[in-house]
């Protein structure tokens, strides 16, 4: 007869004693700072761990260089989750309580925000405790952790889906720092999109006709507006038809960014390529097709009127989350077991030197309140409700969606601080949210949590049948059927996707002049000059 509770008790006092090691880990992957699609370093220390625990670990998995799929057992269910550990261009910081971005690099270097390097030490945590019970006392279930970057651009997850690799899960557990502990209910993220728009201007000497002028004067004849006119018009043009992409409900969002061309030198010819990316969030696939539309229709105008050819290259394409109430219910019962966070004196005087730091008055206690409490998931739940439409099932967005069409999948979420502000309005600045999750003091206490809870989800669900029969027959429910099913909605990415991962995303880079940033090191500051 199995014994749960002794397989669990297993689990949470492997992750006690491993503590120290797993931080120290943790506090590694967050010095790497590493961006969308360029975490060498990070995806090389996760496959070094996994492969000293057992696990058989291919990297680069999907054809993503930086994503990996370890996996543990050879019978019984499939149980998964994942690590992220990308970081965010221009969030540098030091674990100083004032604003100090890393030495060397650039001030607008990457950092790390959420924590993702607290988020994937965590998932990885959770997962070799887990082994280690499963194979103390001879439990049947194979264990899958996957590691997947660039989640900040939602890159890795949709590739993964479309390729394969989540065909034969039983269940997710997966889970995400945040002000709050608790377990995401029937509100989960929506769809993210994410596109780059290229325009070429392929031929601009026949922008005109030279013969028009009386002699052979090249450097006068008009130029061609060429790339960087496209890329501007394509630019303006949608930010007036925003306004006509949707009507402003269901909090749906569109953003953008230039991806640098690396034409500076090139004086008065005419910029021949540039790129721009647009990245747009709403809470149904419908509403994220006709933003798309727009967009298509503007590019192909934009180019018609510069001389310049268009093209895109998808970057991602999720679904928008699929609850399940049986695994909500299991792993809130799991977390009420563990308990919520308990912030020592280290972490609270480091917040109170942040205040300090900002003229504001030092207070006893410098963090919100949710952060040490367990908030229900109903009450969680109506949080997020309150500013929605009743018709809106989903906002934001966040890639963990896509593995909630293959398997049940369950939300955590664990405490990390945020500061308590002095009166309403308040907002701290990033830098002094960034070095919080840099401090062991200030993150462990969450990150535990998380392991521990995920750790005893999963054990459940590998001893008591009962729990992954009644998440999967409610998979089977909400999708129709299952894999295929009436409701089921499956990956937005063809099979055959070639992951982005050749574009010109930032990354650290090493030339003549050292290691440093894609963005070179400026001898005073940002490099910026005077102010104007």
């Amino acid at each position: 007869m199995t014994d749960t509770a002794a397989i669990r008790a297993t689990a949470q006092a492997w992750l006690d004693a491993n503590q120290a090691r797993l931080s120290a880990f943790n506090e590694r992957i967050w010095a790497f700072a590493e961006p969308a699609w360029r975490e060498y370093k990070s995806v090389a220390a996760y496959g070094e761990i996994l492969r000293e625990e057992g696990f058989d670990v291919e990297l680069g998995s999907g054809a993503m260089p930086t994503a990996f799929c370890a996996r543990w057992g050879d019978s019984g269910p499939v149980l998964a989750g994942f690590s992220e550990y990308d970081a965010v261009p221009g969030n540098s910081q030091q674990v100083t309580p004032y604003e100090a971005p890393r030495e060397g690099l650039h001030p607008y270097a990457a950092g790390h925000t959420d924590p993702h390097s607290m988020l994937g030490t965590a998932s990885l945590a959770a997962m070799l405790a887990t082994k280690a019970a499963f194979q103390q006392h001879g439990v049947q279930a194979r264990l899958k952790l996957f590691g997947e970057p660039a989640e900040k651009v939602c890159g890795s997850k949709p590739i993964h889906a479309a390729k394969g690799y989540f065909d034969d899960l039983d269940a997710v557990v997966c889970w995400h720092p945040w002000p709050a502990n608790t377990v995401t209910a029937e509100t989960h993220f929506g769809a993210y999109w994410s596109a780059v728009i290229s325009f070429e201007a392929e031929a601009p000497e026949r922008w005109v006709d030279k013969s028009l002028m009386p002699i052979d004067m090249s450097h006068a004849v008009a130029r061609a507006p060429g790339a960087l006119d496209a890329l501007c018009l394509m630019y303006t043009t949608t930010k007036y038809t925003k306004e006509a992409m949707f009507p402003h409900s269901g909090s749906w969002t569109l953003n953008e960014f230039v991806l640098g061309d690396g034409g500076a030198t090139s004086d008065n010819l005419a910029p021949r390529f540039s790129q721009i990316q647009y990245s747009w969030r709403a809470s149904s696939i419908a509403i994220q097709e006709q933003i798309w539309r727009v967009l298509a229709q503007n590019a192909r105008h934009a180019a018609a009127v510069t001389g310049c050819r268009a093209f895109v290259r998808w970057v991602t394409k999720t679904r928008v989350g699929l609850p399940n109430t049986a695994l909500t219910e299991l792993t809130w019962a799991n977390l009420q077991a563990v308990g919520a966070p308990v912030y020592g004196e280290d972490a609270k005087a480091f917040g109170r030197e942040i205040q300090k730091n900002l003229g504001l008055a030092p207070m006893d206690d410098p963090f919100i309140a949710n952060v040490s409490r367990l908030m229900p998931p109903a009450e969680f739940e109506a949080t997020l409700r309150h500013a929605l439409p009743p018709w809106q099932q989903h906002l934001s967005a966040d890639d963990y969606v896509d593995y909630s069409w293959h398997a049940p999948t369950v939300r955590l979420l664990a405490g990390r601080p945020r500061m308590r502000a002095p009166q309403g309005g308040y907002d701290y600045p990033n830098w002094a949210y960034n070095a919080l999750g840099g401090l062991p003091a200030a993150v462990d206490p969450g990150m535990f949590v998380a392991a521990k809870t995920m750790a005893l989800t999963y054990v459940d669900l590998a001893t008591r049948p009962e729990t992954l029969a009644a998440a999967q027959a409610e998979f089977r429910e909400r999708t129709g059927g299952g894999i295929g099913g009436t409701q089921w909605v499956g990956p937005l990415l063809p099979a055959d996707f070639d992951p982005p991962t050749d574009l010109r995303w930032p990354e650290y880079v090493r030339t003549e002049r050292g290691e440093e940033w894609c963005i070179p090191t400026a001898r005073n500051g940002h490099g910026g000059g005077e102010a104007l």
